[in-house]
């Protein structure tokens, strides 16, 4: 059955993965595409600066999504439960609506 999926060996954390101390995180805006090296605990602020640099940009033009959730700037791969290859989706705000 699928609960095979899990290793025999009964460990007490399904996780092994999180054994790399950096993620590599793709975020895109539908026309550019930039990847960055970030640690599991470096709050997302830093990620979402940089790539508001690089395209000429505001943080508060722009808002960032993960899974289709708004991601805040202090939130972290962690607390995210991101895994590396991930992608943050960048879009346009949008004011207005009556």
């Amino acid at each position: 059955m699928s609960d095979r999926e899990q290793s025999p060996g009964g460990a007490a954390n399904p996780e092994e993965q999180p054994k790399t101390e950096h993620l590599n995180i793709k975020v895109t805006d539908n026309n550019n595409e930039v990847f960055f090296k970030i640690k599991r605990t470096t709050q997302l602020s830093k990620l979402m600066n940089a790539f508001c640099e690089r395209q000429g940009k505001t943080m508060q033009n722009v808002r960032f999504l993960f899974d289709g959730a708004r991601v805040n700037p202090t939130d972290s791969p962690d607390s995210l439960e991101m895994d590396d290859g991930d992608t943050l989706e960048v879009h346009q705000e949008q004011v207005g609506g009556a």
